[in-house]
């Protein structure tokens, strides 16, 4: 069984950096109110980028807040799909993933 006390305190860290960064994206996306059609464009553009930054940040924290469950459940360090101890080495890499190797290779 993994030691849940670091994996916790990394995923915590993690999810702190990701909700600063989701309302520093937010923040950016209400500043844009340019009058200027040129500006507009350009800053759609971007908007179009932080928005796909915030889905994937929104995505993550949900995957953080799983694997944060799942250390409460004392499932952490658990294949969801086949129950197999995921090994360190994966887990060193992403704390919240859910699957062992073998299993994400089939996703």
């Amino acid at each position: 069984m993994p030691d849940t006390a670091e994996y916790r305190a990394k995923l915590e860290a993690r999810l702190e950096e990701l909700d600063e960064r989701l309302h520093e994206i937010d923040d950016e996306l209400d500043s844009h109110q340019s009058k200027d059609w040129e500006e507009l464009a350009t800053e759609r553009e971007e908007d179009e980028v932080l928005e796909q930054m915030g889905s994937s940040g929104k995505a993550e924290i949900a995957q953080i807040k799983a694997a944060l469950a799942r250390i409460e459940e004392g499932e952490f360090g658990y294949c969801v799909k086949c129950g197999d101890e995921i090994a360190k080495a994966r887990l060193d890499l992403l704390p919240q993933t859910p699957f062992c190797a073998t299993c994400a290779g089939r996703n």
